[in-house]
């Protein structure tokens, strides 16, 4: 690695030149030795004081080559005449180059665990290294491939952007700073005061028919008793209240109303930020401004139940216009107040 004081550039050792080419040339612009690059003597500078300034740049181009780099540029006398010979080795746009960086863009994948910000570097430095050899592409193609590259464990953030966009065109940055942010939430999540919010659904659906001695809910598949699980039915462990065996059973005919609801838990962060966090996962959503619904239904319309078990009664519903970091906007329905 070449060092000047505080400043430091990686040797090039045939890998990434674009990235180094950036380094090298902004290095030789803080010592004001980047005029040796044009290859141009300026008419007021003297023939002495310009073989000076691009002997001078031309060894600190050498000082930033590894010897497997250094040994094919020996002959080179000029600070131009050095950089066109290792552009001509390492930046040519031949075909095989742009299929190799082009692989190499679409087979970019992010490995589970690894960094955000890393992946998202290697990702612009192939980006970079295209636009060296005259390939660009669209902003929103930019955009899709750094969704695509995601793993499996960010399929519903990948899922949630692409339907929130519609048929408006996706940015590259506007896409990086939602995962950027993503992950700093992802990160940060664990740290965060939490509380769990569990509802009592109040979801119905009619069904005419014979009850005839049975009950009338479907018959659902059954999971192995949990022992930390308490019936709020029968106060007995090891089964949900849906799936509680001591439930009234009729024995006439009668319009029965089948309650098809569950039990839900809802996540939510304890915080008095202005911010929604968004689940399509979520049974629903709760908030406690009320100003903010439109399409506003009020009345007992339920319980909240907290996870120090203290009850909160649902006085509202209505829908909610949320508009993300992306410039999209997203109608919650029916939000709990």
């Amino acid at each position: 690695m070449a060092e000047d004081g505080k400043t430091r550039v990686e040797k090039f050792d045939g890998q990434d030149f674009g990235w180094w080419k950036m380094q090298i040339e902004d290095l030789l612009c803080q010592k004001d030795l980047d005029q040796a690059l044009t290859g141009k003597k300026p008419e007021k500078m003297g023939d002495a004081e310009w073989a000076a300034l691009d002997r001078k740049a031309l060894s600190v181009i050498r000082f930033a080559l590894a010897k497997n780099v250094a040994f094919n540029i020996v002959k080179e006398t000029t600070t131009c005449g050095l950089m066109k010979v290792l552009s001509n080795m390492y930046e040519k746009p031949s075909a095989s180059n742009k299929v190799f960086l082009i692989r190499q863009l679409v087979n970019t994948r992010m490995r589970e665990g690894m960094s955000v910000t890393s992946h998202i570097n290697e990702f612009n430095t192939i980006l970079s290294r295209l636009l060296s050899v005259d390939i660009k592409f669209e902003d929103e193609v930019q955009a899709l491939l750094l969704l695509s590259s995601l793993p499996e464990s960010w399929s519903g953030t990948v899922t949630a952007i692409s339907g929130s966009a519609g048929t408006s065109k996706l940015t590259f940055e506007g896409i990086r700073d939602f995962i950027l942010g993503e992950d700093i939430r992802r990160r940060s999540s664990g740290e965060s005061s939490s509380a769990l919010l569990s509802t009592e659904g109040r979801g119905r659906r009619t069904e005419r028919g014979k009850a005839r001695g049975r009950s009338k809910s479907r018959k659902r598949s059954q999971s192995k008793p949990r022992k930390d699980i308490q019936c709020w039915k029968c106060k007995e462990t090891g089964h949900f209240r849906n799936q509680c065996p001591n439930q009234t059973v009729g024995n006439r005919e009668v319009n029965a109303a089948t309650d098809d609801s569950e039990d839900a838990l809802v996540c939510c962060v304890e915080t008095s930020a202005e911010s929604w966090i968004l689940d399509s996962g979520a049974s629903f959503h709760a908030t406690y401004n009320m100003k903010m619904v439109k399409n506003l239904r009020t009345g007992k319309l339920g319980r909240v139940r907290l996870a120090d078990h203290r009850t909160l009664d649902i006085t509202g519903i209505g829908d909610v216009d949320v508009k993300t970091s992306l410039g999209t906007t997203w109608t919650l329905k029916d939000v709990r107040v």
